[in-house]
């Protein structure tokens, strides 16, 4: 396990609302979801992360790199190249959450014409919004679709990025083994989330206070390891990096075979 703790500043360039001007230009936006269709968001979800994730002004708001980098203290720029340098043109990956800012253009450059990106979400309002960014990137699509729920794949590679840490404890382990289970032999599965600092870490002590009351499944990841999620974790490799005094962690699944 290394660390890596020094921040990187966003590019400037990635600092545009993504919402309000698509990279990729020329397609129409996509038609607002039916009301009814959040009937099947997950409790949890609605009761919790609504105000991120399931209002306009979540989207509006969040969805855009420079908020991200700052919410991840800097360092959503070096966490985004880890997971893309972890992809291979021509790959076919899935992505089972939408991502605010550029992680899912940036998974699909890394991929290339020649590969496939597939996004999931649960949420109408997220599916809407990544099919809007992600007009005109002939190799991804976006669904609607539970990441909890089995039957994926198969993929060359699953990339996970920050989803763990918002779903209560039985949610985590359905989605690593699906995850896992959705990759073929010799397939990667990239989960990158928060993780516990070193105690002398000066953001520690905001961090507690921001899960204590935001983000309340999230310290699960300061007390458990990524991989004991696995019902059946021998039958992969498994490499952890932790960046920024451990706040972040990039765990790579390999199965064997």
């Amino acid at each position: 396990m290394t660390d890596r703790y020094a921040p990187t500043a966003y590019a400037a360039d990635r600092a545009a609302d993504l919402m309000d001007a698509p990279r990729r230009t020329g397609a129409a936006a996509p038609a607002e979801p039916p009301r009814d269709a959040e009937a099947a968001v997950p409790e949890y979800l609605r009761d919790t992360y609504t105000w991120a994730y399931l209002s306009r002004f979540g989207t509006r708001f969040f969805d855009k790199p420079l908020v991200v980098s700052t919410i991840l203290w800097g360092n959503a720029r070096r966490l985004i190249r880890s997971v893309a340098a972890e992809m291979k043109p021509g790959w076919r990956v899935l992505q089972p959450a939408c991502v605010y800012g550029d992680f899912s253009l940036r998974v699909a450059d890394a991929v290339g014409p020649d590969g496939r990106l597939d996004v999931c979400d649960i949420a109408p309002i997220q599916v809407a919004l990544t099919r809007r960014k992600l007009a005109g990137v002939r190799q991804a699509s976006v669904r609607r679709e539970d990441a909890a729920a089995p039957g994926k794949g198969p993929y060359d590679a699953v990339a996970c990025f920050f989803l763990l840490h918002e779903v209560p404890e039985e949610y985590k382990r359905a989605i690593v083994d699906n995850m896992l289970a959705a990759v073929h032999d010799g397939g990667t599965v990239v989960f990158v989330d928060y993780h516990r600092p070193v105690g002398w870490h000066p953001l520690k002590p905001i961090m507690s206070v921001v899960f204590d009351r935001l983000e309340p499944f999230a310290k699960a990841l300061w007390a458990n390891e990524i991989r004991d999620y696995a019902s059946a974790p021998d039958a992969f490799t498994w490499e952890k990096t932790t960046y920024f005094g451990g706040l972040y962690q990039k765990v790579v699944a390999r199965r064997l075979g």
